[in-house]
């Protein structure tokens, strides 16, 4: 979650929401993203989905089983999504989402019959993930 939280402080660094995610595999980091939506002008351009496409990208599958993604804050759907259909075994995250959260928060995807589940693990370091969001928007209110 150290890593995870680095990226997100590059990504508020950079104007973009603080959330970064790592995905591990054997104790190894194998993939690492954060925010780029603003940068991109991408929709999809989310710290779990960069996340996941580089450690496809290294592992040569789109199947990332016996991985782990730490992320600072819940996924929202289309991350959630993505993780179902990467096969990640189990998502550590740092803060809910109380707007778009999608692994407890509003909705739990495991709760829905997809042909994939995963184990979650909340609350993180959960007070520094959220101070870093809190500060980030009470910062860009000010601007």
């Amino acid at each position: 979650m150290e890593e995870a939280l680095i990226l997100a402080r590059q990504a508020s660094h950079m104007g973009e929401i603080p959330v970064g995610a790592v995905v591990v595999k054997d104790g190894e980091i194998i993939g690492r993203g954060h925010n780029l939506r603003e940068r991109n002008n991408s929709a999809t351009a989310h710290a779990e989905v960069l996340a996941i496409e580089q450690a496809c990208a290294y592992v040569g599958s789109w199947r990332l089983s016996g991985c782990t993604l730490y992320v600072t804050m819940e996924p929202c759907p289309m991350c959630a999504g993505a993780l179902v259909n990467s096969r990640i075994d189990r998502v550590v995250f740092g803060c809910k989402d109380r707007a778009a959260g999608c692994l407890g928060s509003l909705i739990n995807f495991n709760n829905y019959p997809f042909n994939h589940a995963f184990a979650v693990d909340s609350g993180v370091c959960e007070d520094e993930c959220a101070q870093l969001l809190k500060s980030f928007f009470e910062n860009k209110r000010k601007k």
